[in-house]
Parts: C-alpha cells; structure tokens; sequence
C-alpha cells in the first residue's frame, strides 16, 4: 500500500455531480508531517467525479486527506 496526503484545490459542479480536484501537500519543513509526505509519496493530481451528493460533501477546498493505493489481488 502507498499512503499519500492531498489537498483539495478545487471543488466543480458539473451537469451530472461534482468535479474534486486533489493535489499532494507540500511543506519546506522538512520534519513536518506534509515534508515527510512530500518526500515519500509520489507527485501528481487526482481527480474524482462524483454524482453522489452525500459523498461530495465530505470534501473541503483547502482540506487535506489520506489517500491510499491498495493493490487488488
């Protein structure tokens, strides 16, 4: 499993549901926790889709997050 720490950047309505944009945290402390996970994780952009309302409610711009990459057997 790889854990990575994100950040939501942007939150769209779109026709059907809303667009959730997450980039990885970034601090220049080194010993913080988003400095480890800047170091450790990869970098990049995930972008999620969502038509459920419930669900699209639990993201904040300018929260973070735990994201994790599970490999399915």
């Amino acid at each position: 499993m790889v854990r990575a720490k994100m950040k939501v950047t942007e939150i769209t309505q779109r026709e059907f549901g809303k667009s959730i944009k997450l980039q990885p945290v970034y601090s220049s402390d080194p010993e913080s926790e988003n400095g480890k996970f800047y170091k450790q994780t990869p970098g990049g952009n995930v972008e999620l889709t969502t038509v459920n309302d419930e669900a699209a409610k639990e993201f904040e711009i300018g929260k973070e997050y735990y994201v994790d990459f599970t490999k399915v057997n």
